[in-house]
């Protein structure tokens, strides 16, 4: 297939004044401390290639969901200080995205210089999508490069908009992910296995559908799991559950054992998982076995397992898959050649009090050391960004894994099949 659209190597740039939207949306804790540069390390490539050109790089991005200009716990001005130590260079911040004060400071940047806007999100007319405003964007440019991935799947005026008023082209990252994923989707080294968790089948229920159609195994997690349980009849206690999805849950199955009758395909549910009264680091756990009792037989031998031990209490809650269901999702992985992963088996938030690995993370952990070739296969991964990319970056896993993507999102959608807005808008090759 290759990418159809042009990118930074595609067109002239030399001495040019570039605005590059980036994805500089990252992790910060309570004070204001970035706590991921993950997405800032992967546009790196891209604005030192600008630089190497001899431009004038603008660099616009927003940074999570501020309630207005004043919310300044959402200013890029800490972004700006990283890139700057990353880039080893002096990268000018300028407190406003459009107006006056960005005209000044364009004006008086050099080529090789960098200058990183304010918040586009401080502007209601960026996810308006707003025509002046995109207009305004791209009046102190000569040429767009979209680079961020995580966002191209939103029309707003830093993606789509903008590009009306400018010649616009992809930066390297952009590239990057659109290939990997779609290799990955449209033809992946086989056995083809896709993990999924979450908390909502209705947030992926294309997604899931899709990884009917093309995998060969899918393993399913997370609070999303539990609506599938119920849809067959185990009682979940008090798990968060989606009622209004139990219908569409069972219809998903049944057109997993119709693809199973037909070829070899897997579609797997938890057959057990670990509960608690409450999601908390130091609750009480136990492990249910509601479906094989190969654990709850182990647990109780010589004796015969207790009822409690296959059933969920009204007030327990699964919060992690158990022991058997990972060891048989690692079990498959041995037997596969490519695994695509969006979604944590279980609440891995949550830390422990005895160890590094929450009580309800050794389920994640059980299949990314299956990932990892801790079992001995080693497949081919890819990460589809969002909660899980942060839960391996947390982990200081990310060089680990084939690619970890910067957008979850926009990950889900392109494999989903979806046109990406902010990607259509680029020139065509």
């Amino acid at each position: 297939m290759g990418f159809q659209k042009k990118t930074v190597k595609d067109v002239s740039l030399a001495g040019k004044t570039v605005l590059l939207r980036a994805d500089y949306n990252v992790p910060q804790d309570k004070n204001g401390h970035i706590t991921s540069d993950y997405r800032i390390q992967k546009s790196l490539p891209t604005v030192q290639y600008l630089l190497d050109q001899h431009c004038k790089v603008i660099i616009c991005s927003h940074l999570g969901r501020p309630k207005g200009p004043d919310d300044k716990q959402f200013s890029l001005s800490p972004v700006a200080k990283l890139l700057e130590k990353l880039l080893k260079r002096d990268v000018h911040f300028v407190g406003e995205c459009v107006g006056p004060k960005v005209i000044t400071a364009v004006a008086e940047l050099r080529p090789g210089q960098v200058l990183l806007l304010e918040n586009l999100r401080f502007h209601t007319q960026e996810e308006a999508n707003d025509k002046d405003f995109a207009k305004q964007l791209a009046s102190v440019a000569d040429v767009f490069v979209q680079d961020g991935f995580g966002v191209v799947h939103r029309a707003h005026a830093s993606t789509e908009g903008v590009t009306h008023f400018l010649p616009s082209v992809a930066g390297l990252l952009l590239e990057q992910e659109v290939n990997i994923i779609e290799q990955v989707i449209h033809d992946p080294k086989r056995p083809l296995m896709a993990i999924l968790g979450g908390a909502k089948i209705s947030d992926k229920i294309e997604i899931l559908e899709r990884f009917i159609d093309i995998a060969d195994f899918v393993a399913i997690g997370g609070a999303m799991s539990n609506t599938f349980l119920l849809s067959q009849g185990i009682a979940v206690g008090d798990s968060l559950i989606e009622k209004d999805d139990v219908g569409l849950a069972k219809d998903i199955i049944e057109r997993a054992r119709a693809k199973s009758k037909k070829q070899k395909f897997v579609f797997y549910i938890p057959q057990d998982g670990v509960v608690a009264k409450e999601i908390d680091g130091k609750t009480h756990t136990r492990i249910v076995d509601w479906d094989v009792h190969v654990i709850a037989d182990i647990e109780n031998y010589p004796q015969r397992p207790p009822k409690r031990a296959s059933t969920i209490a009204p007030d327990e809650k699964i919060l992690d898959i158990g022991p058997f269901s990972g060891a048989f999702i690692s079990g498959g992985m041995q037997m596969v050649s490519s695994v695509i992963w969006n979604g944590t088996m279980g609440v891995t938030e949550v830390h422990g009090l005895q160890g590094p690995i929450g009580p309800f993370a050794h389920g994640t952990e059980r299949i990314v050391d299956a990932m990892l070739g801790e079992y001995g296969n080693k497949p081919f991964t890819l990460v589809g960004g969002g909660d899980t990319a942060s839960y391996v970056e947390e982990q200081g896993l990310v060089e680990q894994f084939n690619h970890v993507s910067t957008g979850g999102g926009a990950s889900m959608e392109l494999m989903s099949g979806k046109k990406l807005p902010g990607v259509e808008a680029l020139q065509n090759k």
